[in-house]
């Protein structure tokens, strides 16, 4: 019988935050599957047992992993499969990785053996997650999905903010490829991967006198808040979304963002 793949959503950073589903699935898995963003692995890498050094230095770096594994305390005794997601934009090589990601993920559901993807936040948003999912349901895997608390809701309860109310629409935009256009959509604006467009992203939004807030690493210990756009960093962590709330007029019955 083919074992299963399941990505699983750990929620934005707080251990707290990550679901009892998402909690038993990891306790009852037999691999967890740990991406690794940076350079050093070119490989998919299988590992039962006693891990090696290299790999102590892939789980430390890997935030997913880290939340798991204070909220699980069973996922240190799993067996890893470590499988490269580097941080590049190269379409051909990308799809080169991922196949063979898929491949040595497929492999370990062939002998049976339940794989959880650890994601942070949720599976369903700007996930690496969905790169393997997708490659092993076209493959007739059996695949699952548990949702995660998504960071734009945890920033929110962190500001202690509404996201939407009423008729208001909720846009969540990828503001690293340009947010001219989008900003000006209606509603309340999530600005998530700005990356090394924060300069830009930050111009524009003083430029325009944006109502604008931002959670840097959202329920992690490096957790940081600004509250007006002028506070912004044009240099803030890969973890860190802009929350962009639309104007009111004051004749609108009192209603406000």
């Amino acid at each position: 019988m083919q074992g299963t793949f399941t990505g699983a959503g750990v929620g934005p950073g707080d251990p707290e935050l990550m679901t009892l589903k998402a909690v038993r699935a990891v306790q009852a898995c037999d691999v967890i599957a740990v991406p690794v963003s940076g350079a050093e692995l070119k490989e998919p890498y299988y590992e039962e047992g006693d891990m090696r050094e290299q790999s102590r230095f892939w789980l430390d770096r890997c935030v997913a992993y880290g939340i798991a594994a204070r909220a699980v305390p069973e996922a240190a005794g799993k067996a890893r499969l470590f499988l490269p997601m580097p941080m590049i934009k190269e379409k051909a090589v990308l799809k080169e990785i991922h196949d063979r990601d898929a491949a040595q993920t497929a492999a370990l559901l062939d002998q049976g053996k339940n794989v959880v993807f650890l994601t942070i936040g949720d599976p369903s948003v700007y996930s690496t997650c969905m790169y393997v999912h997708k490659r092993l349901k076209a493959m007739g895997y059996p695949t699952s999905l548990i949702p995660g608390i998504p960071s734009f809701c945890a920033a929110a309860a962190v500001l202690d903010i509404p996201l939407v109310e009423n008729r208001e629409e909720l846009h969540v935009i990828p503001a690293s490829y340009g947010i001219e256009e989008s900003l000006s959509l209606s509603g309340t604006k999530v600005l998530m991967k700005a990356g090394r467009k924060m300069p830009r992203v930050k111009e524009i939004l003083l430029r325009d006198g944006t109502d604008a807030r931002m959670v840097e690493n959202c329920g992690m210990d490096s957790q940081k808040i600004y509250r007006n756009a002028g506070e912004i960093p044009e240099e803030a962590g890969y973890y860190s979304l802009l929350i962009v709330k639309e104007k009111k007029n004051s004749g609108n019955g009192g209603e406000r963002a």
